[in-house]
C-alpha cells in the first residue's frame, strides 16, 4: 500500500523527504528521468537489496494493462547485458517496474566530443549490446527505444540494455504528439510501419555513430526536422568528423543505419562479428604487436597451447582480445549462441548447470568449444571463480590464421575433450 499520496501533477516527482514508500519499497533517491517515467533507488526490505524503480503515471486502464503485461514480458529476459527485472506492479494512479541497480553512468555521458571513450571500449560496450539485443530477438522481443540514456555502463565496464517492456509499450505513432526527441527512430517507425529487429539496428547504428564521433547522427533544431533527416538524408561520414578511425567503422555505421531495413544487417550477431573484426585492428598496434611478442612467452607454457610455435602465438595474441574478469562475472550463459570459445590465461572459471556446479576450469584449459564447434546453445553457465584473464577466440578469428593454426586449435580442442572425457570415466569407476 501506498503510505503516503503522490503528486500527481504533471512533473510527478516523488519526494523522498514526505514520501517514503511506494508498495514495499524504500525510496532513498532519484535516479533519473525519462520520457516515460522516474526511476528511483529504492530498498527493497524483503530481499535485503537495492533496487531501481521505475514509476509511471498510469493514463488510463489500457495504459496500465500494456505496461504490466509488457513488464512480464521483459521479466523473462535473463541475460549478462540485460539489466533484470525483478517485479511490477500499480499504486493509485502509478505503475512501478522494480529492476537492477546498476552502479556507474548510461553511456549517454560519453557522447560529448570533451568526454568520448576511447574507440576500443565503446567498441566493448556496444558489442555487448549486440549480444543482449541479439538474446532478447531470439526471444521474441524487440526493444523500439534504443538510445544511450538506455545502455548503462558499470563500474567494471560491462555494459547492460534497460528499459525493456516499457519501450514495447510506448506509443511509436508519431502524429500530432511526439515523446522526447526521437534521434533514434527508424525509418519504418516514423512511418508507423512495421518493426523489426533492424529497427533495433537502426537505432544501435545511431548510438555506435554518436560515442565515435560525439555529434548525433541525425541532429535537428526541432523533432519534425529530426524525423525528416531520419526518412530523406544521410548522416555526415564519421572520418569526416575523427580522421584517426578506421573506414571500416564508418562503413559498419552506414550498414546498420541504411534507410531499407533489408539492406542492414539481418541480426545483432552479423553486426558483433564486423564490430569484431573493427575492435582487433585497432587493438593491433605496433605497441600491441610489441607486447603480443612479450607475452608470447608466457603462452607457451600454457597446457593448450603446447603445439605451437612462438611466431604463431605473436601473431596470435596480436589478433586475439584478451579479458579481465572479476570474480563472481558470468562469462557465458546458458541457452546463449555464440561462436566464442575461451583460453583461460590465468585464474579459473566454474561452470553451472542450473543451481549445480558441474566443473572448474583453470589456468590453461579452454571452454565453449563445443558450442564453437557445433553452432549449439551454451548448455551451462560459466562464471569467473576470482579475477581471470581470457583469450576470447571467434569464428571471425580463425578465418584470419593460417590454416596451420587453426588445425593446431582442433587438435587441442580434440586432446581436452579426451581429457575430460578420461577424467569422467575415472570419477564414475
Amino acid at each position: 500500500m501506498l503510505m503516503t499520496s503522490l503528486d500527481i501533477s504533471n512533473n510527478y516527482n516523488i519526494d523522498p523527504d514526505n514520501v517514503q514508500t511506494l508498495g514495499r519499497y524504500q525510496i532513498i533517491c532519484q535516479l533519473g528521468q525519462g520520457a516515460t517515467g522516474i526511476v528511483y533507488l529504492v530498498w527493497d526490505p524483503f530481499i535485503r537489496r537495492n533496487v531501481a524503480l521505475k514509476v509511471a503515471k498510469t493514463e488510463t486502464d489500457k495504459f496500465r494493462e500494456n505496461f504490466l503485461a509488457e513488464a512480464q514480458s521483459a521479466g523473462r529476459l535473463s541475460h549478462p547485458n540485460i539489466v533484470a527485472v525483478y517485479d511490477a506492479g500499480s499504486e493509485n494512479d502509478f505503475c512501478y517496474i522494480a529492476m537492477e541497480y546498476i552502479k556507474g553512468a548510461t553511456l549517454e555521458n560519453f557522447c560529448r566530443k570533451e568526454n568520448l571513450l576511447p574507440p576500443n571500449k565503446g567498441l566493448e560496450a556496444i558489442l555487448e549490446v549486440c549480444k543482449g539485443l541479439e538474446y532478447a530477438h531470439r526471444e521474441g522481443v524487440i526493444h523500439r527505444d534504443i538510445k544511450p540514456s538506455n545502455i548503462l555502463l558499470n563500474l567494471d565496464g560491462s555494459a547492460k540494455i534497460t528499459d525493456f517492456g516499457v519501450a514495447q509499450m510506448t506509443d511509436r505513432t508519431f502524429t500530432t504528439s511526439i515523446r522526447g526527441t526521437p534521434h533514434y527512430l527508424s525509418p519504418e517507425q516514423v512511418k508507423d510501419e512495421i518493426v523489426s529487429f533492424q529497427s533495433d539496428i537502426f537505432a544501435l547504428g545511431c548510438v555506435l555513430y554518436e560515442i565515435l564521433a560525439g555529434e548525433k547522427a541525425f541532429p535537428g533544431e526541432n523533432s519534425y526536422g529530426v524525423l525528416y533527416k531520419i526518412t530523406s538524408t544521410e548522416p555526415r561520414s564519421i572520418l569526416s568528423i575523427r580522421s584517426d578511425l578506421p573506414k571500416v567503422l564508418d562503413e559498419i555505421v552506414r550498414k546498420a543505419i541504411r534507410k531499407d531495413p533489408s539492406e542492414r544487417y539481418q541480426s545483432c550477431a552479423e553486426m558483433a562479428a564486423e564490430l569484431d573484426v573493427a575492435l582487433r585492428g585497432i587493438v593491433a598496434s605496433p605497441r600491441n604487436l610489441e607486447k603480443s611478442k612479450e607475452v608470447a612467452d608466457y603462452f607457451q607454457n600454457l597446457s593448450f597451447f603446447a603445439d605451437f610455435k612462438k611466431e604463431q602465438l605473436s601473431e596470435l595474441t596480436a589478433l586475439a582480445n584478451i579479458v579481465k574478469f572479476p570474480g563472481g562475472k558470468v562469462v557465458a550463459s546458458e541457452g546463449e549462441i555464440d561462436d566464442t570459445f575461451y583460453i583461460i590465461l590465468s585464474g579459473q572459471v566454474k561452470v553451472r548447470k542450473g543451481e549445480k556446479d558441474i566443473a572448474t576450469i583453470g589456468t590453461g584449459e579452454c571452454f565453449g568449444e563445443m558450442a564453437f564447434l557445433g553452432g549449439q546453445p551454451r548448455v551451462a553457465n560459466v562464471a569467473a571463480e576470482g579475477d581471470c584473464v581470457l583469450m576470447k577466440i571467434t569464428a571471425a578469428l580463425l578465418q584470419k590464421l593460417p590454416d596451420s593454426v587453426g588445425l593446431l586449435f582442433f587438435r587441442s580442442f580434440a586432446r581436452t575433450l579426451v581429457q575430460r572425457l578420461s577424467k569422467n570415466l575415472e570419477e564414475r569407476n
